[in-house]
């Protein structure tokens, strides 16, 4: 065969090979046909999968396709986030996390995948606030009342979170170490799980977040001693941050955030960030999450992504200086 003619048949095999590829404009125009997976890395009824739900619920009335809420629990959300990871990134399958995923990143000498580089992100979604509750029966009403009894009673009591390595566990590790007491980790599936633990008394006391304690708290279900950001909590203005109470530069916050596969088309991505971001702005969506204490946030992919760096950045100086290493 003469080489002009090797030519043309490269040239038309190349050409049907790109027609093979559906165009991203095209594929964003046609983009939801059938329904989303939004998987949540832990167990229902906790914030991620409330935020999920809530989020789900307002791209479903936007395109008229479901969006399917799949929780897959485990490993401090590794099992969840790697299947997001490891899924066609064709924007319909989508993950929500949150910051204990940048935790992960320095907690654990072998992941399934990068956190930085294996998803697209869309959005942060929403952030808050965490904070220490007591179950009733403890009698401590302060955090150096809760001191003072861990001090008196090495060991004895206990602290939950929804897994080993998640931001509810690192939170009470960096407490045990700013204030020099032997407490004991017990990890769940998930915040919701431990939550019951706690109103049972099987558990003394956790870092909680807002969405499944605020109402526990206001029944007298549950006892707030103080908040782990640097400003105190709307809601319960009244409850000291744990700077204010004798542990200064403690602050740590809790965000949620949408996001897809790497590789996911960027026009998918815009379209679902538009629609993520009108959601945010939704008095409906305001009303709901301000009563759950979590401020809805929403932001451009790009601004996510630095959001992410800067978290995985000061995680890994906050972990090495704890000394917490999680295999």
């Amino acid at each position: 065969m003469k080489p002009n003619c090797l030519w043309i048949l490269a040239a038309l095999v190349a050409g049907a090979a790109s027609a093979a590829q559906p165009d991203s404009a095209a594929q964003a125009t046609a983009y939801p046909s059938r329904p989303i997976r939004f998987v949540v890395p832990f167990a229902a009824g906790g914030p991620s999968d409330t935020m999920a739900r809530t989020f789900g619920q307002k791209l479903n009335q936007a395109w008229g396709q479901p969006v399917v809420v799949d929780n897959r629990t485990g490993a401090a959300g590794i099992i969840g986030a790697d299947i997001v990871a490891k899924s066609v990134p064709d924007g319909y399958t989508l993950l929500m996390a949150q910051v204990g995923d940048t935790i992960s990143m320095s907690l654990y000498s072998k992941l399934p995948y990068n956190f930085e580089k294996d998803f697209a992100p869309i959005s942060l979604v929403g952030q808050t606030t965490f904070i220490l509750v007591v179950h009733p029966s403890l009698p401590v009403r302060s955090l150096k009342e809760l001191i003072e009894l861990a001090k008196a009673k090495p060991g004895a009591l206990t602290f939950g979170s929804s897994g080993a390595g998640v931001a509810s566990h690192l939170c009470g590790e960096l407490f045990k170490n700013a204030a020099g007491i032997d407490i004991v980790h017990v990890p769940y599936k998930g915040q919701a799980p431990a939550t019951a633990d706690l109103l049972g008394g099987q558990i003394s006391f956790m870092f909680n977040n807002p969405i499944t304690s605020l109402a526990h708290i206001k029944a007298g279900r549950l006892r707030a001693l103080a908040v782990s950001t640097a400003k105190r909590f709307g809601e319960l203005p009244d409850v000291p941050t744990m700077a204010e109470s004798g542990l200064p530069d403690f602050d740590v916050g809790f965000w949620f955030g949408a996001l897809a596969p790497a590789g996911t088309p960027k026009p998918i991505v815009r379209k679902l960030n538009a629609e993520i971001v009108k959601a945010a702005r939704a008095p409906d969506v305001l009303e709901r999450l301000s009563a759950l204490g979590v401020e809805a946030i929403g932001t451009r992919p790009e601004d996510f992504a630095r959001t992410i760096h800067a978290e995985v950045e000061r995680w890994a100086k906050v972990v090495k200086a704890a000394g917490i290493k999680l295999d």
